[in-house]
C-alpha cells in the first residue's frame, strides 16, 4: 500500500484526482491540505510514502514546503502536479528534493504511474518535460548563482531590485505587468525566509547581485 496525502488549494482538482486515487486499490489517500503549512503538518502527522503537491498554494509553496519536508528529514518523496509547464519551476523542484514533476493536464494513469514510480524511489518526468531536462542536463556545467531556490525570472526580478529599480522599472525591463512583478517579489521573499523586500535586497547584495555586473 502507498500511503498519500495530496496538498492543493483548488478543490474541484483535488476532489477529482482523489476519486482516482481511491478507485486504486494499492494507493490510499491520508490526508487534502490546501495550504503549505497544512501539507506539512499533514506529511509530519501520517508520515506518508509520498506527498503530491501543488507549486502555487497559500502559506508556502509545494517547493517550498518540499524543501522543509527534505530539512526536516521526513521520507515522504515528492511529487509535484502543477500547471506550470516551463524549466525554472522544474529545476527548481529538483534542486528542493522533489522526485518527479507531473502536469495537472496529464491522463489518471500517468498521474498513477507516477506516484508508483516516485513510491519506488524513481524520477519521473511528465511528457515533454523529460527531453527538455536531458538538453538542460546536457550543456555543460556553469557556476551556481546564489538562492538556486529561485526561478531564473525571480533571479532576474531580485537582481534589479537589489540595483534599485521599483516595480514598475522592473516591469517595464522585463516586459511583464507590475502585478507579474509583485507576485514574484512575493515569491522571492517566502522563498528566502525573510521578512520583506529590504531584507531581500540585503541578502542580495550581500551575495553580489547588486553589482552591476551581476
Amino acid at each position: 500500500m502507498i500511503r498519500l496525502i495530496l496538498a492543493d488549494d483548488h478543490p474541484v482538482f483535488v476532489s477529482g484526482l482523489r476519486a482516482v486515487l481511491d478507485a486504486e486499490a494499492d494507493l490510499a489517500v491520508l490526508a487534502v491540505a490546501t495550504s503549505g503549512r497544512e501539507a506539512v503538518a499533514a506529511a509530519t502527522e501520517h508520515a506518508p510514502d509520498v506527498a503530491v503537491l501543488d507549486i502555487n498554494m497559500p502559506g508556502g509553496d509545494g517547493l517550498a514546503v518540499t524543501r522543509q519536508m527534505r530539512d526536516a528529514g521526513l521520507a515522504a518523496r515528492v511529487l509535484v502536479l502543477t500547471m506550470f509547464d516551463d524549466d525554472d519551476n522544474v529545476l527548481a523542484a529538483l534542486r528542493a528534493g522533489a522526485y518527479g514533476y507531473v502536469l495537472k493536464g496529464a491522463g489518471p494513469d500517468e498521474i498513477v504511474g507516477a506516484i508508483r514510480a516516485v513510491a519506488r524511489g524513481e524520477a519521473v518526468f511528465g511528457s515533454g518535460i523529460a527531453a527538455r531536462m536531458l538538453g538542460h542536463f546536457a550543456r555543460p556545467a556553469t557556476a551556481e548563482a546564489p538562492f538556486p531556490q529561485l526561478t531564473e525570472r525571480e533571479h532576474e526580478v531580485l537582481r534589479l531590485i537589489a540595483r534599485g529599480a521599483d516595480n514598475p522599472a522592473v516591469a517595464r525591463r522585463l516586459g511583464v505587468s507590475a502585478k507579474t512583478v509583485r507576485n514574484h517579489v512575493s515569491n522571492i521573499i517566502t522563498k528566502l525566509q525573510v521578512t520583506d523586500r529590504t531584507a531581500a535586497i540585503l541578502r542580495a547584495r550581500d551575495a553580489g547581485l547588486g553589482d552591476r555586473g551581476t
